[in-house]
C-alpha cells in the first residue's frame, strides 16, 4: 500500500513538472541527429486551422505525450504556409507564393508539397538518417498519437507488409497514455 501511494506520488510530481515540448527548426533537428541520433515528429500545421490548434492544446500540451517526444525524439513545428527557407535532399524549398499582408489562408510553402502533405495538421515522422517514414494527417488524441509514436520510435512499422498487418497492429495496441 505505502509503495503504491509513494509511486503515485512520484509518478504525479514527474507529470505535473512535466516540460511543454521544445519545439525546433527542421535545420537544428537534423544537426542534433548528428550529435545524438533520434528520431524526428514534424507538425506540419497552419496558422487558420482548428485541428492544428486543438492539437497543440489537447495533444501536445499531454504531460504523458510532452514527456515522451521530449525523450525519443526531436521535435519541428512547420508552418505549411510560412516563408521559412528549407534545405533538404540537396533541395532548398521556400514559398515564392507567400503574401505577408495576406490574412487566413496564404500559398503553400514548396516543402509541404514535397512531403506530399494533403491536409492539416499532418505530423511526418522522420528516421535518424533524414529519411521520411511516414505521415500521420489529422487530429490526434494523447491515446491515438501514442500509437504512431510507439509504433515509429520501436521500429515496428519496418515489418508490416500489408494493411492489415497494421490493423492487427492497432486493434491489439494498449495505450498507456492517461487524458
Amino acid at each position: 500500500m505505502k509503495k503504491s501511494v509513494l509511486l503515485g506520488i512520484l509518478l504525479f510530481g514527474f507529470l505535473g513538472s512535466a516540460q511543454p515540448i521544445e519545439w525546433m527548426s527542421l535545420d537544428e533537428a537534423l544537426a542534433a541527429q548528428k550529435e545524438n541520433p533520434k528520431k524526428i515528429i514534424m507538425d506540419v500545421y497552419t496558422k487558420w486551422c482548428g485541428p492544428c490548434k486543438l492539437l497543440d492544446r489537447k495533444t501536445f500540451a499531454n504531460p504523458y505525450v510532452s514527456a515522451y517526444i521530449s525523450e525519443h525524439y526531436y521535435a519541428v513545428k512547420f508552418n505549411a504556409e510560412g516563408q521559412e527557407e528549407i534545405k533538404f535532399y540537396g533541395n532548398t524549398f521556400t514559398n515564392p507564393n507567400y503574401d505577408p499582408k495576406r490574412k487566413g489562408r496564404n500559398g503553400t510553402h514548396q516543402f509541404t508539397q514535397f512531403l506530399g502533405v494533403t491536409g492539416y495538421p499532418t505530423m511526418i515522422f522522420i528516421s535518424e538518417t533524414g529519411d521520411p517514414i511516414m505521415p500521420v494527417v489529422g487530429y490526434h488524441s494523447p491515446q491515438q498519437l501514442e500509437l504512431y509514436l510507439k509504433l515509429i520510435k520501436q521500429g515496428d512499422y519496418q515489418v508490416f507488409s500489408t494493411a492489415e498487418d497494421f490493423d492487427n497492429y492497432r486493434k491489439n495496441f494498449v495505450p498507456r497514455f492517461k487524458g
